[in-house]
């Protein structure tokens, strides 16, 4: 292929298609982030090109994990971005947060804290809010079924014994891990995250469901209960 010729010919077309006829010419690993999401923008505005506002969207969200982050109303905050455009965006984001969770639960064992935090965490990143989730395992500690428990707010959700064990029970699990995340980026461990830990794994002892840790997403870090010796009850 001659890439001059590609290249030169790519300069000549109006900005808005660039990156689309670069990724037929060259492949989807060519193009740059701005690029990718100049695609998903489609257009810009009257003053400006979709890669030019891709550029600016990027540099304002500091890349593409903050950019998913990101509400409705954030992005049409933007001139150019309107709310099917936004809408546009945020679906592209949430397709890769599933391909990439996906992958992530191919995994064939669970056997460390940091093999849960890697399966669990493209459920639970760039979230503005806390989420409650089990990773149920069979007695060999191969991946059964992760499972959304619970939504709140940004402090705080509700786990209820209950309907996780109702769950742990129907999908025949031998043991689970509890996960969540705080958003605000602190790994630390609350009051009520300890409380809630131990209630759990009591109650599992009583049914011979082994609660082996809770894992607490933050950001790109992680706690772990069993790694700390958290995990006496």
């Amino acid at each position: 292929m001659d890439t001059g010729s590609d290249l030169q010919s790519i300069m000549c077309w109006r900005e808005d298609d660039r990156p689309r006829e670069k990724l037929e010419l060259k492949g989807r690993h060519a193009l740059s982030d701005a690029e990718l999401l100049a695609i998903l923008l489609g257009s810009g505005s009257r003053n400006e090109s979709a890669l030019d506002l891709a550029k600016r969207m990027l540099d304002h969200f500091k890349g593409f994990s903050q950019l998913a982050k990101a509400g409705i109303s954030e992005l049409t905050g933007f001139k150019g971005v309107g709310k099917a455009k936004a809408i546009t965006i945020l679906s592209g984001m949430e397709i890769a947060r599933r391909t990439k969770a996906e992958t992530a639960f191919k995994r064939i064992a669970i056997q460390s804290s940091q093999a849960a935090y890697e399966a669990i965490y493209p459920y639970l990143a760039d979230l503005d809010h806390e989420q409650f989730w089990i990773i149920l395992l069979n007695r060999a500690n191969h991946l059964i079924n992760p499972l959304h428990m619970s939504t709140g707010g940004m402090s705080g959700t509700v786990a209820d014994s209950k309907v996780i064990f109702k769950k742990a029970l129907e999908h025949k699990a031998s043991a689970i891990i509890l996960a969540h995340n705080h958003p605000s980026g602190n790994r630390k461990a609350s009051r009520a995250d300890i409380q809630l830990t131990e209630q759990l794994s009591k109650a599992g002892k009583l049914l011979d469901i082994s609660v082996l840790d809770h894992i607490i997403v933050a950001d790109k870090n992680y706690f772990s209960f069993a790694d700390e010796g958290m995990m006496t009850a």
